[in-house]
């Protein structure tokens, strides 16, 4: 049986219901992971959790070490990643509650360290990136949305940027003109990184905002904070039922 990890972006920093067995305090090659491993039961399967920005929710998005955490998953024995993100809507489809299952990525972060292909290397590696995502984990997201009855999209391109503050008009206008659905700061390098380590890896998206331009208000961390409050019941639901 797959054992699945769970990435917990904003807004799940832990994973209730879940019935921790182990914390595993990690060492990688590439430093520590955000926060231990945490090994448990959660709806009947054996699963892992790993908190990106930390518990309590503490590492920007620009500082996450990414490499230390995809290691950490994989020494841990994870064989899927499921990635928990809380995104901004560009397309008018992508309301405050929204569900998205991106099927494409567009990377516009910089200086983030993004391969484990570096240094003292045997010989140059070059993996296959075309989809990014993977067909059977995204499926299973997808049925799993539609059996909670969740408004969702079950494509939609991830637009990576660097954060952590948001973004501008002209930005989200630009993202718009190259095709991105939704906006996130966490997308990338992560999917990539899993991708080098053979996991296969799937991103859930909740939008809890409108992206800049697509609402005449000011976004605020408060709007920010009420739609992870109100979207992360049902974000577990659909993982509990992914697993079971």
């Amino acid at each position: 049986m797959t054992v699945y990890a769970i990435i917990g972006g904003t807004g799940l920093t832990q994973l209730e219901g879940l019935t921790i067995t182990a914390a595993l305090n990690m060492d990688t090659p590439y430093g520590a992971p955000s926060a231990p491993v945490l090994r448990g039961e959660y709806a009947g399967r054996e699963v892992l959790f790993l908190a990106r920005h930390g518990h309590p929710h503490r590492i920007p998005p620009h500082q996450v070490n990414y490499r230390a955490n995809i290691w950490a998953l994989k020494q841990a024995g994870a064989e899927a990643i499921i990635a928990v993100n809380a995104v901004g809507g560009i397309h008018m489809a992508m309301g405050t509650g929204h569900f998205c299952v991106p099927h494409q990525v567009i990377d516009y972060t910089s200086g983030r360290a993004h391969t484990f292909f570096e240094g003292e290397l045997d010989h140059v590696t070059h993996v296959d990136f075309s989809y990014p995502y993977d067909e059977k984990l995204r499926e299973l997201l997808i049925a799993a949305l539609a059996a909670e009855h969740c408004e969702f999209s079950s494509h939609g391109v991830y637009g990576a940027t660097q954060g952590p503050r948001l973004e501008t008009v002209a930005e989200i206008a630009r993202m718009e003109r190259d095709g991105c659905d939704i906006v996130g700061m966490t997308g990338m390098p992560e999917a990539v990184l899993a991708r080098e380590v053979s996991l296969p890896y799937a991103c859930l998206s909740l939008v809890v905002n409108p992206a800049a331009g697509k609402t005449t208000a000011l976004i605020t961390m408060a709007e920010i904070e009420r739609a992870l409050e109100q979207g992360m019941g049902k974000v577990k639901a659909v993982l509990a039922r992914v697993l079971s």
